[in-house]
């Protein structure tokens, strides 16, 4: 996909950051170690970057999903938004912090089947709820509940769903640069 930076905001250079976007980014490099480019640019609206942080750890602590299981829900809601930057950084995680196999992750930068059936049915559920804008048919439902998850997670999908979009999306107008730490998992490739 070719983009291009449509909006005229820079990014947000941590060293020079002062008020509402110095104490964010500093929450933002407490938690991760680095400042990554997104972050950067979501510092232009404070309050963008902080309910991304708090959404997302939220969704990680309490989503009731393993962490194979949430590297699923943010590569498939990034790939179906087509956000480079995000299946990048999440390959990478993936990888690297959740031991989720090179095979899954091809897969999923890929929009194939996975080929575990409980991951496949997350996989299918998640593009589903972005695709069809939270509208899943009792059908997906059942499909998703039989695989063994619950209602709560289904819940928990929004969360994600949410978090994701205020990424993609600011992705998108940025035309975000994928740092070097995820060069190696740079999607397309």
């Amino acid at each position: 996909m070719s983009r291009q930076k449509v909006l005229d905001l820079n990014t947000i250079d941590h060293a020079h950051a002062d008020g509402a976007s110095r104490a964010v980014l500093d929450k933002a490099k407490a938690q991760v170690g680095f400042i990554p480019n997104m972050y950067g640019n979501m510092a232009n609206l404070p309050a963008l970057l902080e309910t991304y942080l708090y959404g997302y750890g939220l969704f990680r602590e309490q989503g009731g999903f393993t962490p194979t299981e949430q590297e699923v829900v943010f590569l498939a809601i990034s790939h179906e938004n087509g956000c480079e930057y995000c299946v990048s950084a999440h390959s990478m995680l993936a990888a690297k912090q959740s031991n989720v196999p090179s095979h899954v992750i091809e897969a999923l930068r890929n929009g194939d089947e996975v080929d575990d059936a409980k991951l496949s049915a997350l996989d299918r559920f998640t593009r589903k709820m972005v695709e069809s804008r939270g509208n899943a048919s009792r059908e997906d439902i059942s499909a998703f509940l039989a695989a063994g998850y619950s209602e709560q997670q289904v819940l928990s999908l929004i969360l994600a769903i949410s978090v994701k979009t205020l990424s993609n999306y600011s992705n998108h107008l940025f035309n975000t640069e994928v740092d070097s730490v995820f060069a190696d998992y740079a999607w397309p490739e």
